[in-house]
Formats: structure tokens, C-alpha cells, sequence
């Protein structure tokens, strides 16, 4: 028995998107300009300290060109970041290879380039840079709490201050160069007085191995300065005076040099995430606002709601109310803001376009493309 096939009419049936195009949003607008702002703002904050902005940020070729031309130097933490910082125009001596725990090969790739300075924070570690980078300079890492930071980074690095010294003065035993100490107070940190406890445990290292023969001069800050995202932050130099303070307390006469890794103080601000309403759905009594862009799409870091993003839609201006903040994929991971909603305007629908602020940093890097199919988060600068 034959079944009838029925006939679609082209003029009546859906228009179906073609995939291989591009939808026009998300995008990532960068003003590369304010980025080098915010550079030298922190510059100004810390004279004397050597910025090195990290690249894991925001790894835009155009971003790491102007930076470089500004005379901002590199946190890398991979080979492609290497690459990345040297192809902007950076000389070797101007990147520090700040991951802990690195791949042999990687550490050998880098060393190739001209990479000098290299952080550990293990016996183990120690022992790799000395095989692969015969000669090298290393920083030993102390561990943080992260308290008074939106996404700490304390546990997966970082050791003791009597492992620090025995690390370097095993440094020192397998012919590697003993530089100093480095630290991170984790990311987004609002308190300026979170550097105090690690400028003085990075004293007392210092100390000790001054009096056994050994000089350490270099002091690594870490990263952590803030943007002003939704709950605002102190300025560059509220961070610059406590940490000048802690440093004269607990170096004096003996205050090494110092350096910072900014990304987030450098980038965030410079960014804005451009994002299309993809629907607007009532689940019982909770308004739930669809983006096309989320969790997996460039906002990783809304995860556990720890950094929350100032927000613009194109209906400000009128009754606003609470609503979940949910991305495009079918992941149920993907939802940005429900144990704090976000008010939204109450008109808010289909096609709107909203701007999520301070995404220059921590969003093109960790967009990826395979999961349900969408692609990585791109980015056009802005003049």
C-alpha cells in the first residue's frame, strides 16, 4: 500500500538558517585602546613593578600587539601563549612562564624561544625545569588562601614557606638560578590588604636563604586586580598603596624587584559580550530569560554565580523584575544567574540584544566550538 508524499509549497514552508553562516551575535566588542588605559593606569599604581599582562585573558593577537607596543611585558602558561606573546613583538627576556606544573616538552619549547623564568612549586617540578631548561631562572610558588576573591585559585598550586626554601635550594643544587618567590591571592580580588600575608611569607623565605648564602630578587605579585564589575571594586591605587606598604614593612632595605600578572585589571573593562534574547518563558511564577550565548559560549565564569556582570539591554528605562539568566545549549549547566536572579526588563523579548559588561577577559578563551554545535565566541574591535 502506498503512502502519499505531500508536497511542500517553498513559499509557505519555514525559513531554515543556513549553518555554514554566521549569526550575527554572540560577539565579544574589544576597544583594545581602553585596555592599554587600564594598563597604564596600573603602571601609574605600582611604579617601578614590571606588568606582565596574562595572556590567558585574552589571547587576541591585535590586544597582545598594542599591549607590547605600550611596553607592557607576558604571563604566558603554554606553548601557544609563548607563541602568541613573541609573535606580538615581545623579546623573550619580557615573559615569565607562570604555570606550576608544566608538560616536559613545553618547558623545553619555551627555553628554545628564550624563556628564562620559570615558576614551580615542587621538588618534583624543580627537577623537570632543570633537565629541560638547563640554567633557568625559577620562582617558587606559595600557596593562598584566596579569601576576599570572586574565584580563588588556592589548593591546585602553591606550597608552604618551608617547602618554598627547600624547593629553591634544591634549584640552586641542580645548577638552576634560585630568583625569588611568586604568589596569587586569587582572581577578582576585592580586599587590596590580601597581598599582606604573602609579601610576608615571601619575606621570610627570603630571609632564610639570605642567611644561608643564598639572594633571592625577585618577587612575583601575582595576579588578582579587580574590573569593576556588579559589585564595584577599589581603584589600581588603593592596591598599589597597600602593597607598597607591605613591602616596606616586611623587606625594608631589602625590598627585591617586583612584578604582576594582570588579566582581568587590564582586559575586563575593555569588553562588552553582545548577546541576542533567544526566548522568554514563565515556569510557574519565575521568568526565565534565554541568551544566545552562556555557559559554554564565552560566561564560564558565571559557574556557582561567582562573577557576576554588570548587564545593558536595549529596553532600559522601564519596570524591571527578577528573571533566571540562562544560555543556548541543552546542557542544564548552562544557566548564568538563578540563586541570584537578575532584574530584567519586564518587556523584554524575542530578538532583544543585551550586553553583558566587563567580558573582556575569560570569555573568548574558554569559548569553545563542538558542544551542540556553536561556535567560539568572536570578537570585533571597536575604535
Amino acid at each position: 500500500m502506498s503512502r502519499s508524499v505531500p508536497v511542500i509549497d517553498p513559499a509557505r514552508s519555514p525559513v531554515v538558517p543556513d549553518p555554514r553562516r554566521p549569526a550575527d551575535t554572540p560577539y565579544l566588542r574589544l576597544h583594545v585602546g581602553e585596555a592599554v588605559e587600564r594598563y597604564r593606569r596600573l603602571a601609574r599604581a605600582l611604579p617601578g613593578t614590571a606588568i606582565h599582562y596574562a595572556v590567558k585573558a585574552n589571547p587576541d593577537p591585535r590586544l597582545l600587539a598594542a599591549l607590547n607596543g605600550a611596553g607592557c611585558s607576558f604571563d604566558v602558561a603554554s606553548p601557544a601563549e609563548v607563541h602568541a606573546a613573541l609573535t606580538a613583538g615581545a623579546v623573550p627576556s619580557a615573559l615569565v612562564y607562570s604555570n606550576p606544573v608544566k608538560r616536559r616538552s613545553d618547558i623545553a619549547y619555551a627555553a628554545a624561544r628564550g624563556v628564562r623564568l620559570f615558576v614551580v612549586d615542587s621538588l618534583e617540578e624543580t627537577a623537570k625545569v632543570a633537565d629541560a631548561a638547563p640554567g633557568a631562572s625559577v620562582l617558587c610558588r606559595l600557596v593562598t588562601s584566596g579569601e576576599g576573591s570572586d574565584w580563588p585559585l588556592s589548593r591546585k598550586y602553591g606550597c608552604s614557606t618551608q617547602q618554598a626554601i627547600d624547593v629553591l635550594r634544591h634549584a640552586a643544587r641542580l645548577g638552576l638560578d634560585p630568583a625569588g618567590v611568586s604568589f596569587h591571592v586569587g582572581s577578582q580580588q576585592r580586599d587590596p590588604e590580601a597581598w599582606a600575608g604573602p609579601i610576608a611569607a615571601s619575606a621570610r623565605v627570603f630571609r632564610v636563604l639570605r642567611e644561608s648564602g643564598i639572594q633571592l630578587r625577585l618577587l612575583d605579585l601575582g595576579g588578582g586586580f579587580p574590573a569593576a564589575l556588579a559589585e564595584g571594586c577599589p581603584p589600581p591605587s588603593a592596591y598599589g598603596a597597600a602593597i607598597q606598604r607591605h613591602l616596606a614593612r616586611h623587606f625594608g632595605r631589602h625590598r627585591p624587584r617586583t612584578l604582576i600578572e594582570p588579566g582581568r585589571g587590564i582586559v575586563a573593562e575593555a569588553g562588552v559580550l553582545v548577546a541576542e534574547v533567544l526566548a522568554v518563558v514563565h515556569r510557574g511564577d519565575t521568568r526565565w530569560v534565554y541568551l544566545d550565548a552562556g555557559v559554554f559560549t564565552g560566561l564560564v565564569e558565571t559557574l556557582g554565580e561567582a562573577i557576576r556582570y554588570p548587564i545593558e539591554t536595549d529596553r532600559d528605562g522601564g519596570r524591571t523584575g527578577p528573571c533566571v539568566l540562562a544560555g543556548p545549549t541543552c546542557d542544564s549547566v548552562d544557566v548564568l544567574y538563578e540563586r541570584t536572579m537578575v532584574d530584567l526588563p519586564l518587556d523584554l523579548t524575542e530578538g532583544d540584544r543585551v550586553r553583558l559588561l566587563g567580558t573582556g577577559a575569560y570569555t573568548t578563551c574558554y569559548s569553545t566550538v563542538g558542544f551542540n554545535g556553536f561556535p567560539p565566541l568572536p570578537t570585533r574591535l571597536v575604535s
